[in-house]
């Protein structure tokens, strides 16, 4: 399918009410389970890494939905792109202080994990208060995609994106401005800048920069958590507390509680993380590749 149907089924698709698209979603879901042949075996590997205890069954079903989850925040994002602003305040439920940043005179980080209804985090943001933000962002191989995503998040609000190719200078520039970084602190990019801490059990390929950068400036750092509520019903965004003691002068110490404390949320809905990326990619020196 190109980019201009995509884009075109999309906007079509953000008519229905969200109960339907919800429905339509875990559909497109069911079929991807099978056609996405390497997604699933990922998910399944995650799964079987992180939940060794779970019978294989108990797993294939956490995958299952797993993927319905995927494929209603596919159909979903039209929403984002194109519903009006006081329909999406009707979908999103915000939980905690959502104007913590606003409240914060100093620079600010939100921790954004990667749950798959993260995209939800930026109407929410932006909707509801006033301090800009910056973000990082990988461009799309498909430049008609790559414009789409880009005008879907900077709808609302004052925000900026900062091509990953440009490292992070254009960033601190931004901070300094005032502008709160939505950082994901959870992704496998290789070991530079990285240690290996434990996930789920599991050696993880964990970035450090993101704890040294808040001790460097003095950051506020605030967790935000997508969950995607049953059917009709919306997504809860959860602002929470920021982690007790984190950023600290040791950024191998605030990784560890950091994979700590999402590993908790992780817990409180397994089907919603996503489990379709290759979180364990990078092995430590000596070990086997796990997919």
């Amino acid at each position: 399918m190109s980019a201009r149907l995509l884009i075109g089924l999309l906007w079509l698709l953000h008519f229905l009410p969200l109960a339907l698209l919800a429905a339509l979603g875990r559909g497109l879901g069911r079929l991807l389970w099978w056609l996405a042949g390497s997604r699933r075996r990922i998910a399944l590997r995650n799964l079987e890494l992180c939940f060794p205890a779970l019978p294989a069954r108990e797993r294939e079903a956490l995958a299952r939905e797993h993927f319905a989850m995927v494929g209603r925040s596919l159909l979903e994002r039209g929403l984002l792109w194109f519903a009006s602003p006081q329909r999406l305040q009707r979908m999103i439920r915000i939980k905690g202080n959502i104007h913590l940043a606003e409240q914060t005179p100093g620079a600010m980080m939100w921790l954004l994990p990667h749950f798959v209804g993260l995209e939800w985090v930026g109407p929410a943001l932006m909707l509801n208060q006033k301090r800009p933000g910056v973000d990082v962002y990988q461009p799309q191989s498909n430049p008609l995609l790559d414009a789409q995503i880009l005008a879907g998040r900077s709808r609302f609000g004052t925000t900026a994106f900062v091509d990953r190719h440009d490292g992070i200078r254009p960033v601190l520039r931004l901070i300094k401005q005032g502008y709160a970084f939505l950082n994901a602190p959870d992704l496998d990019h290789g070991e530079k800048d990285s240690a290996f801490v434990p996930f789920f059990g599991v050696p993880a390929c964990t970035l450090l920069a993101p704890a040294r950068m808040a001790a460097s400036q003095g950051m506020v750092v605030q967790p935000l958590v997508v969950t995607m509520l049953p059917g009709g019903q919306g997504y809860e965004v959860e602002a929470c507390e920021p982690i007790p003691g984190y950023p600290s002068d040791d950024p191998l110490a605030d990784a560890r509680t950091v994979n700590a404390w999402l590993e908790a949320r992780v817990r409180r809905h397994p089907a919603q993380y996503f489990w379709v990326h290759k979180r364990f990619k990078t092995r430590p020196p000596g070990e086997p590749a796990v997919y």
